[in-house]
């Protein structure tokens, strides 16, 4: 999944923070095709190491951070989940934020370029990072920061909250020959229901991370990129991009979540039949603590 994710992503992010006066791509198919012309098949996949790199810490921190705050909370009720949901994604953003800048920095790099006479800036997603922190410091490999607490705390508590909410309608017994479908359903709405909540504040991240490539910086700020992309694009310019997230998420997040709870019930059938049954109060919440959304 990691591969669709990244191949879906560079296009997303070359969507977002395209030059509206001059712009590469008519849309979402226009900017697959021309990737695929001009980088070739690779061109999908420019950036992918540094998400290969993180997913590990990422998916720690969320369970372990998400666990234990479960725990501390006590009762398993929605709102306690959203809360544990967004604890993990605050924490988490020490890790997401620097490999995100990375990606992104990767993504830009040779953007409407032959692959013939592409020039690379940055070799890997680790160099790209050295090189930022040789130029900038650790706030240059911190650009975007806050913008990803925006994104990740909310985006996360809203993925947990969906999730928990809609297992408990569907129910998800290990008789029911229907689980399956119930559980890909149920964690693909979750990824889309957490990117629709937050997808403005991505659009101004991936603005502010890309912005400088080539040496020209244009935002002084976040509400200074928010207020200039909004005088040249008008509200619009939340929505680049979105189809294909949305798209990406679904089939991202219900392989993530129907794998891990498949998972429990083969190693752990007792704990699983617990984890579940709609009713009682421990429901989901070791099923939760292993799945992120797609840096997310």
């Amino acid at each position: 999944m990691n591969f669709l994710n990244t191949a879906i992503l560079v296009y997303v992010v070359r969507l977002q923070v395209q030059s509206v006066d001059k712009p590469l791509y008519r849309g979402t198919f226009h900017c697959f095709q021309s990737i695929i012309r001009q980088e070739s098949m690779f061109g999908l996949y420019k950036g992918i190491g540094s998400p290969m790199m993180g997913l590990t810490f990422i998916n720690a921190i969320v369970f372990g951070v998400q666990g234990n705050t479960m725990r501390m909370l006590g009762e398993d009720t929605p709102m306690n989940q959203f809360l544990a949901g967004a604890a993990a994604g605050t924490i988490q953003c020490v890790i997401c934020c620097p490999m995100e800048l990375a990606k992104t920095r990767m993504q830009m790099q040779g953007t409407g370029e032959k692959k013939s006479s592409s020039r690379k800036v940055y070799k890997n997603s680790l160099d790209c990072l050295a090189r930022i922190y040789q130029r900038e410091g650790l706030r240059g490999v911190n650009r975007g920061m806050v913008t990803t607490l925006i994104r990740e705390t909310p985006g996360f508590g809203v993925y947990f909250l969906a999730y928990d909410l809609l297992t408990r309608s569907l129910g998800c017994e290990p008789e029911d020959p229907y689980m399956i479908p119930k559980l890909l359903f149920a964690g693909g709405m979750s990824g889309i229901a957490s990117w629709l909540s937050t997808y403005p504040v991505d659009v101004i991240k991936s603005r502010l991370q890309a912005d400088g490539v080539g040496g020209k910086y244009q935002y002084s700020s976040i509400m200074d990129c928010t207020r200039k992309s909004i005088q040249r694009e008008g509200w619009r310019v939340f929505t680049r991009g979105l189809t294909s997230t949305l798209l990406r998420a679904f089939p991202v997040n219900a392989a993530t979540f129907a794998t891990v709870t498949l998972f429990l019930l083969h190693v752990r059938p007792d704990e699983g039949s617990k984890d579940c049954e709609a009713a009682p109060a421990s429901h989901q919440a070791p099923l939760q603590q292993q799945a992120q959304p797609s840096s997310l």
